[in-house]
């Protein structure tokens, strides 16, 4: 069993957003709309997309390629603008920040998993789990390194922390960037087809992982095309032509209790919360 202090369960009370919506949905998209000028025209990647997750689900955005749900998933994280629409997050008007504004709180509030890792090949894999905490002032100076070590060590990569992403396998270097993206703790993880690229034992040690996140109080939203993982999350939204064809959490009540989870960044708390218990079988897969 693997323990990992800084990352906490929150424990704050059952509120109401401040822009007064519901208080169950951590994200919610209202009429949310995206179209790209193109050479044949306008392009409308979503249309008119409506979508409340609340706290502690684990999301999977399945559909063909082309569909949206790349798209959907960067209107969610502030990558990307809505056209027409709103994005809000824990209370935060996303689709209302500027661009200075925007990096500094996705830094803070939503960590990314990317398809290809997007770690910076001139810096160390320690180095590349600091960053996001340097870039947002997280931390002190001497908590940055510690939390980096025991981030690398709840995914079994701590023995690789001087190593240069270059020298890792990408079974390694996805274990390397979800450590990355846990590093200022946040309340939500948007993973971009993080397994595809890996091969199925070490694809599957990475979806242990990020059930287990989900045990500690985070929320997971997954873009896949792999429909057998799909099947195995909290609830699958399936989207089509830019819209969302089927929502398998529509019609059931949330299996969330939203007073156990709390707002995307607080403080780090002092107490120790086990993580990662299935971290041990991303050493099976580890030359992915």
């Amino acid at each position: 069993m693997f323990r990992l202090p800084f990352l906490r369960k929150s424990t704050h009370g059952h509120s109401r957003n401040g822009d007064g919506s519901d208080p169950d949905a951590l994200i919610s998209l209202r009429g949310v709309t995206k179209s790209y000028a193109t050479p044949a025209g306008e392009f409308q990647a979503l249309k008119g997309v409506d979508l409340h997750v609340a706290r502690g689900e684990f999301v999977a955005v399945i559909g063909k390629s082309g569909s949206g749900k790349s798209t959907l998933s960067n209107m969610i994280t502030g990558i990307d603008r809505p056209t027409m629409g709103e994005v809000v997050v824990a209370g935060t008007p996303v689709h209302k920040l500027r661009e200075g504004q925007i990096a500094e709180w996705r830094g803070r509030n939503v960590g990314v998993v990317f398809q290809f890792f997007q770690l910076l090949p001139t810096l160390t894999v320690l180095e590349n789990i600091l960053l996001p905490m340097d870039f947002c002032n997280m931390f002190s100076t001497r908590e940055r390194k510690d939390r980096a070590l025991h981030l690398l060590e709840a995914v079994e990569m701590v023995d690789h922390a001087g190593k240069l992403p270059t020298a890792l396998s990408g079974g390694q270097q996805q274990r390397v960037a979800i450590a990355r993206a846990l590093a200022n703790d946040p309340a939500i993880v948007a993973a971009d087809e993080p397994t595809g690229n890996l091969d199925s034992r070490t694809a599957d040690a990475v979806f242990h992982l990020f059930e287990n996140l989900v045990g500690e109080g985070k929320t997971i939203l997954m873009v896949t095309h792999d429909e057998d993982m799909a099947r195995r999350v909290t609830r699958t939204v399936t989207i089509a032509d830019g819209q969302i064809a089927s929502d398998t959490g529509s019609d059931r009540a949330r299996v969330v209790n939203a007073a156990t989870y709390g707002l995307p960044h607080q403080a780090p708390a002092q107490h120790t919360v086990a993580v990662f218990s299935g971290a041990a079988r991303l050493s099976e897969g580890a030359h992915a």
